[in-house]
């Protein structure tokens, strides 16, 4: 295998598996005097400065023949003492030892890897062609990626060349003896890699479902789509890789170009011979759904400040809550048009998120404008205040979109056409939230600057009540569980451990604390031993008053406790299923966009361990994961 005779090429071997080391050589044909090369310090996607260059060691160049210095000039900067016009080679070693989405593994079962974690930057030469070579360990071993293939053999290893830097890191690679298959969707070529997954995998069923949640999302976004001809409609890859990482119990993915990364729990997949939707497989599939939207949403119509991502520090952007907040809108929306959840599962859904959102007291405190540009310091550095403090930017986000959806539908619009209009605007690429406004005024025929002032820049409540109940949702208050009548997060498992304390609440009057175990309560002469918050009302019966016997520190503390009287929750249901159907069926006026779409086509193919088709039962994930994708 050769390579360009000017483009940084890196080679990837990973045969020190039992070590979790990938070796790499990075060849730059044509370096500037004292080149200056560096590793990413964050990864596109996950808004947190994760320090990339812990991992790497061992770092050497070469240059006709002989070692040249290497000096560090920060954390994850190098410059290397080269000469210009001679070929300069690195190598070095990246521990690969995190099995997410974000970074690189490698063990003797499987390896994975981000550009970001192995490949550095070569400083002057980023908008060139980049190429890679990755070597099999073993011959039992497969490569996946949506890297452009220039030589490789059967199982996938060998050389791949990227457009530029950017391409490169934005192209994960996973390796291993994994299960894999294609299909079709709107004549675009889709894989999926799983790796990990057990024998009681319904593999034909992923692969249906997958293909109906992305022609759902193309047509979604280019209406007009001929199957024929894609690309002459807009759509923006040729080809698209999932890679499914398949574990104990994990949760969450990362958006790539043309490739997502996934992981999920065992139990979340779907089983053969069973034919109801569980919920943790509705949860995969919204996974699945929303990381595919990002395909088009932030990947290319993006912040404008990320219109060119530096690698080495933060990218601040106040555009968080519409990239990942109208993407959590439509994950769960777009599996209702698919027919994989009808319109009472939907509702759960929203359900979920809405209460989530409601529970929070940090609704009141940031907005979420301030939520997307505090991600790097707030929202993945999460502790026992950031309920109080701050608002998740995916769940208000989603909100947001419902609430601007909801009113636009009252004139006859809907967000789907604002959406593909930003697309046109912005040719697909940066956007601020200026463009974003012009393009509502120009659907609606209104100003819709109040709107977006109030629900994005402000703290007060959304108003979701109204707008669900004009489209046909009935909208129950319930009587609140324990934790939250209370205004506690805790964990139960024999003993009640306080995570969390919300502003406001009975508990943080009474005096608990976040770290507190929860042991027993008085009421009147009685003394009683607490398992769990649902044994409140066992022991305290028409009391309005108790002492919380608490451990701190290993201090016994009594608390006096005021007992809660009312709280209620929000509950969700179709009263006028017209309405309902009108809305999440898809656009107001019927055309390609909206609907359910057909079966998997007759060209899909799969190769690995198959199983039998079983058959597809519309159900509910009746539950998101309490915490967003991990990114």
């Amino acid at each position: 295998m050769k390579q360009h005779p000017s483009t940084p090429h890196y080679r990837i071997d990973a045969r020190q598996r039992h070590a979790h080391l990938y070796e790499v050589t990075l060849t730059i044909p044509a370096p500037a005097a004292q080149q200056e090369v560096s590793l990413p310090v964050w990864i596109p996607g996950s808004y947190l400065v994760r320090e990339f260059s812990k991992n790497l060691q061992q770092l050497q160049a070469r240059q006709k023949g002989r070692r040249v210095a290497i000096q560090q000039l920060d954390k994850c900067r190098w410059q290397v003492a080269s000469q210009a016009g001679s070929a300069l080679e690195l190598r070095y070693e990246v521990y690969a030892f995190d099995n997410s989405v974000r970074t690189a593994w490698l063990d003797s079962q499987r390896g994975f890897f981000n550009g970001t974690s192995l490949c550095l930057r070569v400083h002057g030469q980023e908008d060139q062609p980049h190429q890679i070579t990755v070597e099999s360990p073993d011959d039992s071993w497969r490569a996946a990626t949506a890297l452009t293939a220039l030589k490789t053999d059967r199982r996938g290893f060998g050389l791949y060349q990227a457009a530029d830097y950017d391409e490169l890191v934005d192209s994960p690679f996973e390796l291993g003896d994994f299960w894999q298959a294609s299909f079709s969707a709107c004549a675009i070529e889709h894989q999926i890699v799983v790796a990990g997954a057990p024998a009681s995998f319904d593999s034909a069923r992923l692969l249906r479902d997958t293909q109906q949640i992305c022609e759902t999302a193309i047509r979604f976004w280019h209406p007009e789509v001929d199957p024929a001809k894609p690309a002459a409609s807009g759509v923006p890859h040729p080809r698209y890789v999932f890679m499914l990482n398949v574990v104990d119990d994990n949760y969450g993915g990362l958006e790539h170009r043309a490739s997502t990364a996934l992981i999920c729990g065992r139990r979340d997949l779907p089983r053969l011979g069973e034919t109801r939707t569980p919920e943790g497989y509705t949860t995969l599939l919204g996974l699945i759904c929303h990381e595919y939207f990002h395909t088009w949403n932030v990947k290319r119509l993006r912040p404008a400040e990320l219109a060119r991502y530096d690698y080495t520090q933060e990218n601040y952007t106040r555009l968080l809550w519409f990239f990942e907040g109208f993407t959590s809108y439509y994950d769960d929306l777009l599996l209702r048009r698919a027919g994989l959840i009808d319109d009472a599962a939907y509702l759960r859904l929203l359900n979920k998120a809405l209460n989530q959102v409601l529970q929070a007291p940090g609704r009141l405190v940031q907005s979420v404008a301030e939520a997307s540009f505090d991600a790097w310091v707030k929202y993945y550095r999460q502790d026992e205040n950031t309920a109080n403090a701050t608002i998740s930017y995916y769940t208000k986000g989603s909100l947001v979109a419902l609430c601007l959806d909801l009113t636009l539908r009252a004139q006859g619009k809907s967000l789907d056409q604002a959406l593909r209009a930003v697309w046109q605007r912005c040719s697909g690429g940066p956007m601020s939230e200026a463009d974003f406004a012009q393009v509502l005024n120009e659907v609606s025929g209104r100003d819709f600057g109040p709107e977006l002032k109030a629900w994005v820049h402000g703290v007060a409540d959304l108003p979701v009540q109204p707008l669900l109940e004009k489209a046909g949702v009935r909208w129950h208050d319930d009587p609140a569980q324990p934790a939250q009548a209370l205004g506690l997060r805790v964990t139960e498992n024999g003993s009640i451990q306080i995570k969390a304390v919300l502003r406001g609440g009975l508990a943080e009057k009474a005096g608990l604390a976040a770290g507190d175990e929860w042991l027993g309560l008085e009421v009147g002469e009685q003394a009683w031993r607490l398992s769990k918050l649902d044994d409140l009302a066992l022991y305290a019966g028409p009391a309005k008053r108790a002492t919380a016997l608490v451990a701190r520190d290993r201090r016994l503390l009594r608390l006096p406790l005021k007992l809660p009287a009312q709280a209620t929750t929000v509950r969700l249901a179709i009263e006028q299923a017209a309405l309902v159907k009108a809305w999440l069926g898809g656009d107001p006026t019927p055309g390609p966009a909206s609907g359910a779409v057909p079966a998997v086509a007759p060209e899909a193919k799969a190769q690995g361990p198959q199983s039998p088709q079983s058959p597809r039962k519309t159900g509910a994930r009746l539950a998101k994961k309490a915490s967003t994708p991990s990114k």
